[in-house]
């Protein structure tokens, strides 16, 4: 269906020329899922680009580009058309800017139906509201009326995949499709791709930071390393016995649910300006050598189970591992000092301290325009954080994340139930005074937010300095003070001075993550809200940032709040975890306990449906859940009763609420037969 071969691609732009591909050759078969792997600025997005003709203006190219018996580098405007609706088509990693802010997604949608496959208005509008649902959009019907504004960032990027598969393509591209969705909805998207190729025999290229949804989902994986292909083969055995060092590194910045720590790899990808005539990576590989640094190695076949193994690399060694600059003291297995350490929660944990903060009862309603009716985002939230403890608060998407993060910040106020801070209250509440003044603003240096987009958050007029240094004049520090506590903070992101003249559009994903800690870390804050604060990152910088959010959080007296779609990343951070659905607690306790042996059945399903590398395919062994397309808003009974395959009349009439369960709290009154359930659920034909 595509065979690329030997394609390169230059960028002249502002006076200076960037190599983005060298020589990238692989191949997508029909009926077959190839994952396209690598760290950010690696070429990945580049290649999608070149298969539906949507190179930046003024690229050069060489090689070839064949779907089918055309090649696309020599495509002509009206061919391209053709070629971007019925030939491929592409899920682009950023939907809001791919979506029109002016027209509504449903019109987007159904107007590509009808200029591609020749449907009628009212045919494309049924066939959009199938393709909303077969995403998980909820209340479809409603939906296709919506704005790309009026949608959440996992809602956005359902509609985005919605319009590539809509139109039946030969080749799927799907750049980052599952960025910014929580793990069951991602399983849910990626038995679509494995759908579309098993079933359909579509080709499916898929592109993504997530190594362990790669791994479930590939046939064959490409490993991208500065433009340049490094390793290629099938998924099995390049994640299972790695030949390259890249790859090996690449796979060690990945945590997992069972509590693996990760490894971070120091330094950055080189920028090439032509072909690289060395190894690309030797600058960070342990294991470069005088021919690393003097030649390019050859792409070669790797001796194994099956022919299609191939990598580029002198020293295809087994055992070869990745640490840093090539010193012989770091060449060997990974050691303990190497790792992101776990966090103590055993039982010689410091006991808890007086309350950094403190949620009693809280519910957050979002009330409608016009006053009637309303969003019960929180219903009844308690939760307590003592001093140098991490909580960690996972859930799916709409369940109430990151209205508890807004709640903890001051930022909306509860509708009943009280939040305080140190003692304090940020806003005003019902029956209880706020702070006000000077003592507000010293309170909310006390309490910071890592925000997921962290460029978004960053004025695009302030240099990065007058960023970091804001909640110190705001706190009313002299200037002195406010310097030499930027330098500090800097020094500690392992950052140089020379970025605090930069603006916002100058940095890099992980740059600009770092700057997000500092700004927040720069108060010396009691409390910090990291809100996905890796989710957007690819496995490389994310385990550098872990790294440093570890440091960060491993302060005795500093509280934190970590929330995460990403339940591996949680497990290595968080002492407790709570976990969230439809705006309800409905299981908290300590992380090891929830995550080795859940209780509640929601737990059991997001776990199960969390990929793994190495391990089960997602969503064996655990719960699995009904799907449910209406918003449901149940004031009474248990919030799950719509989905979970275990439901009575006493889940839908009954309000469910934590019970002690060992050193767990759950709020399920069938545990104690859930475990005989989930046996007959298995042997049900």
């Amino acid at each position: 269906m595509l065979s690329i071969e030997n394609l390169s691609v230059v960028i002249h732009r502002a006076g200076r020329q960037v190599a983005a591909l060298s020589d990238v050759t692989l191949a997508v078969r029909p009926g077959e899922v190839v994952g396209l792997v690598g760290e950010s600025g690696g070429g990945k997005s580049m290649v999608a680009r070149a298969v539906v003709g949507l190179l930046p203006v003024g690229a050069q190219t060489s090689g070839r580009v064949r779907f089918g018996d055309a090649d696309v580098l020599r495509m002509d405007e009206t061919a391209l058309a053709g070629h971007r609706g019925r030939g491929a088509a592409i899920c682009f990693q950023n939907p809001r800017g791919a979506l029109s802010p002016t027209r509504t997604v449903g019109r987007q949608l159904t107007d590509r139906l009808v200029t591609h496959q020749d449907m009628s208005a009212e045919r494309a509008r049924e066939a959009a509201r199938e393709l909303f649902e077969a995403v998980g959009i909820r209340n479809p019907q409603r939906r296709l009326d919506a704005y790309p504004h009026e949608l959440s960032g996992g809602m956005a990027q359902r509609v985005m995949i919605s319009l590539a598969t809509g139109c039946a393509p030969g080749l799927l591209i799907a750049d980052e499709p599952t960025t910014g969705l929580d793990v069951t909805l991602t399983r849910e998207i990626l038995r679509q791709f494995r759908h579309a190729a098993d079933v359909d025999g579509r080709s499916v290229l898929l592109i993504s930071h997530d190594l362990a949804s790669i791994a479930q989902v590939c046939d064959r994986v490409v490993v991208l390393y500065a433009g340049t292909v490094v390793e290629s083969g099938p998924a099995g055995q390049v994640f299972g016995e790695p030949a390259h060092p890249y790859t090996r590194a690449l796979l060690r910045s990945v945590p997992g649910v069972d509590g693996r720590p990760v490894v971070a790899t120091p330094g950055a990808m080189p920028l090439l300006r032509a072909a690289p005539r060395s190894c690309p990576f030797a600058t960070r590989c342990a294991h470069a050598d005088g021919d690393c640094t003097a030649r390019r190695p050859l792409t070669m076949p790797v001796a194994g189970p099956t022919e299609d193994w191939s990598l580029a690399c002198f020293h295809p060694q087994s055992g070869l591992i990745v640490t840093g600059p090539a010193t012989p003291a770091q060449v060997g297995p990974v050691d303990a000092a190497d790792a992101v350490p776990a966090r103590d929660t055993g039982p010689e944990a410091a006991p808890p301290g007086p309350a950094v903060l403190e949620i009693e009862d809280a519910h957050v309603v979002y009330r409608s325009r016009f006053g009637s009716g309303g969003h019960h985002a929180l219903r009844g939230v308690s939760l307590r954080l003592a001093p140098g403890e991490t909580l960690g608060v996972v859930g799916e998407s709409g369940c109430g994340k990151s209205t508890l993060a807004k709640l903890i910040m001051g930022l909306v106020a509860p509708t009943a139930g009280t939040v305080t801070v140190a003692g304090q209250h940020l806003v005003r509440q019902p029956g209880r005074p706020a702070a006000r003044g000077r003592a507000l603003r010293r309170l909310r240096t006390r309490v910071q937010l890592v925000f997921q987009d962290p460029i978004g958050s960053l004025s695009p007029r302030r240099t990065v300095g007058d960023s970091v240094a804001e909640p110190l004049r705001a706190a009313g520090l002299p200037a002195a003070q406010r310097d030499a506590r930027v330098a500090a903070v800097l020094d500690r992101m392992e950052l140089d001075r020379s970025i605090l003249r930069r603006y916002p559009h100058e940095l890099s994903g992980g740059q600009a993550q770092r700057i997000g800690i500092a700004r927040a870390l720069v108060g010396e804050p009691d409390l910090i809200v990291f809100d996905e604060p890796t989710s957007a990152l690819d496995v490389t910088v994310q385990a550098q940032i872990l790294d440093l959010i570890a440091d960060v959080t491993a302060d005795t007296d500093r509280a934190s709040v970590f929330i995460s779609h990403d339940l591996a990343t949680v497990r290595g951070f968080a002492d407790r975890v709570a976990v969230l659905y439809l705006g309800r607690v409905v299981e908290e306790g300590p992380v090891d306990v929830v995550f080795d042996t859940p209780r509640h059945p929601y737990t059991r399903a997001l776990l199960a449906s969390a990929p793994r590398l190495g391990g089960p395919p997602a969503g064996t062994g655990g719960v699995e859940l009904v799907k449910d397309l209406e918003e449901t808003d149940a004031a009474t009974g248990c919030a799950l009763a719509a989905r979970c395959p275990f439901v009575t009349d006493t889940c839908r009439s009954q309000p469910q609420h934590l019970q002690s369960y060992g050193a767990s709290r759950a709020a399920c009154w069938r545990i104690p037969e859930l475990a005989a359930l989930i046996g007959k659920q298995a042997v049900t034909p």
